[in-house]
């Protein structure tokens, strides 16, 4: 991070991560009797869950990116304080329902109720079980995107001991726990609630049984196996689990978190978690419950759905810092995950990763690229051109060879080369892909009409009398003076580059289309023009 951010600037700041990093703050000075000072623990834990039931999806992704860039605000506000990312997980639950987008349905479906870290690996891959192939996708693109975390397994920490003197507090207090639980739960379910479920020894699955009887004083729990036998179980060890509501809590009692995030419609849930910390005798941690990503019908996106976009389609069609852009506006407001947001969110990110180094320290956190690239953009990062335009590059170009992309990339920017300007040359590669899969089967041409015949001719006639080499303003003086002349009042101007894009490119919009020239080229241009007037664009379409 760089050190023009001090904390008299960082306090002042309004964005939504510096909000948060103040209420981790105020915990702080609540448990320091109003000092800020790093805890007992030596540092300040953020936390993130994750639960292995289905594939890594960007929904996961999120809540580790957005509390990353909490502790990065953080650590401007209090540089002084280490600061720790744990992302933690669940691979101790049962499986419940077998997601639509994995294969070997019936053999997952044979072991419903196992848990996860112990249910057969179904993708062919040489990790031991279902959960640890999608703890190892989730890690692989952390760790790609280059987060600093450490990964931690609930069957890990159940088994070794590590949850076990918080499992012997929840014996203790069972009955508070309970009760803290029972108003949100239906007369059924009530009626058989405990904090703890058992793990089978016959079966090894997870029970949802009632818990007949507590001793505290041997640390077990009476129950009945699935076989009706009746069981007297050891709490610890990793001979039981917490039920979910109550797991939060111990997750966050036995770790001692600071700050966790969690989805709006976990909110209730939440509450209860907190109600359950306080029983163990912490104080609450700090956290802010997020709205939900929705498909592109305005559906909750799934795990077990696989609706939505996943980690790898963002991935193949964009690059990472482009997600982490989309992550970081508004994450209070429900937004929709589809591929068509892909292009809109690489650019903006663009735009805004242009400005940061030269920015004042103070507008430097209102940019979202400063939490991307922990406070300055890296020098390879910079693209003197446009998603969109490479997008349009590829269409008029109609090709999917990325040299000869580099060759009109070069005639537009000639001090660029795939080496100096690696995540353009990361760009071309995804504009190539993207065009093939989600531009090109939805292009339609269509013929110009008298009055954009008339307006495109001039166009062409303009530019073929114009030099290649100008800038992108020159060439988009001609096209507005092209369709001011030729009938376009000022009012329909618009409708004259909606024309440019429906006839010439096949789609409804695009770049600036002076930009699109100044890269193509004028000759290259011409020919585009005049071929679409002869009707010659829509017949190789």
């Amino acid at each position: 991070m760089t050190n023009d951010i001090t904390a008299e600037i960082a306090i002042k700041n309004r964005t939504w991560a510096f909000e948060e990093a103040k209420a981790v703050v105020k915990r702080l000075r609540a448990i320091g009797r109003g000092q800020v000072q790093t805890p007992e623990k030596g540092y300040v834990l953020f936390e993130t869950g994750y639960g292995p039931s289905g594939l890594p999806h960007i929904g996961t992704f999120a809540e580790v990116c957005r509390t990353a860039m909490v502790q990065q605000a953080f650590e401007a506000l209090h540089p002084e304080i280490p600061t720790k990312l744990i992302c933690f997980s669940d691979d101790m639950d049962g499986l419940r329902k077998v997601p639509t987008n994995v294969p070997q349905q019936e053999m997952l479906t044979e072991h419903l109720g196992q848990p996860l870290s112990l249910v057969p690996n179904p993708f062919g891959t040489d990790h031991p079980s279902y959960a640890h192939h999608n703890n190892a996708a989730l890690c692989e693109f952390l760790d790609d995107a280059g987060f600093d975390y450490e990964f931690k397994s609930a069957s890990a920490c159940y088994k070794s001991g590590d949850f076990d003197e918080t499992l012997l507090l929840m014996l203790k207090h069972h009955d508070y726990i309970k009760h803290a639980v029972l108003p949100i739960l239906g007369e059924e379910r009530a009626a058989s609630y405990s904090p703890f479920l058992p793990i089978s020894p016959s079966t090894g699955a997870v029970l949802q049984v009632p818990i007949l009887e507590i001793d505290n004083e041997n640390d077990t729990i009476c129950f009945e196996d699935v076989d009706g036998t009746r069981i007297i179980q050891k709490v610890t060890g990793g001979k039981v689990k917490a039920q979910w509501r109550a797991d939060w809590a111990l997750r966050w009692h036995a770790l001692d978190v600071d700050y966790e995030m969690s989805g709006k419609d976990l909110k209730s849930s939440a509450d209860i978690s907190k109600k359950i910390l306080k029983i163990l005798g912490k104080p609450n941690i700090a956290g802010f419950h997020y709205e939900m990503f929705l498909d592109e019908k305005g559906e909750k996106i799934s795990k077990s759905k696989g609706n939505g976009l996943s980690l790898e389609e963002w991935l193949t069609y964009a690059p990472q810092e482009s997600l982490a852009y989309y992550l970081f506006q508004r994450p209070t407001s429900a937004k929709k995950l589809y591929f068509d947001i892909i292009p809109k969110a690489v650019d903006e990110y663009i735009t805004f990763a242009e400005k940061l180094n030269e920015q004042e320290p103070a507008k430097k956190l209102d940019n979202p690229t400063w939490y991307i690239h922990h406070g300055e953009v890296p020098a390879t990062q910079h693209t003197p051109i446009s998603f969109a335009l490479l997008l349009n590059l590829v269409n008029a170009a109609n090709t999917d060879d990325a040299a000869t992309l580099w060759g009109f990339i070069q005639k537009y920017a000639p001090d660029a080369t795939p080496e100096n300007a690696p995540f353009l040359d990361r760009l071309v590669d995804y504009a190539i892909q993207y065009y093939k899969d989600f531009v090109l089967p939805k292009k339609s041409y269509r013929a110009a009409d008298d009055r954009e015949n008339t307006a495109l001719s001039a166009l062409a006639d303009t530019l073929s009398n114009m030099e290649s080499g100008l800038t992108a303003e020159d060439y988009m003086t001609a096209v507005f003076a092209a369709g001011k002349e030729n009938g376009y009042e000022k009012n329909e101007l618009r409708t004259w580059f909606q024309a440019l894009y429906q006839i010439l490119l096949g789609q409804d919009q695009g770049p600036r289309f002076g930009s699109f020239i100044a890269l193509y080229g004028t000759d290259k241009t011409v020919t585009l023009i005049r071929d679409a007037l002869d009707n010659k664009l829509a017949k190789t379409a």
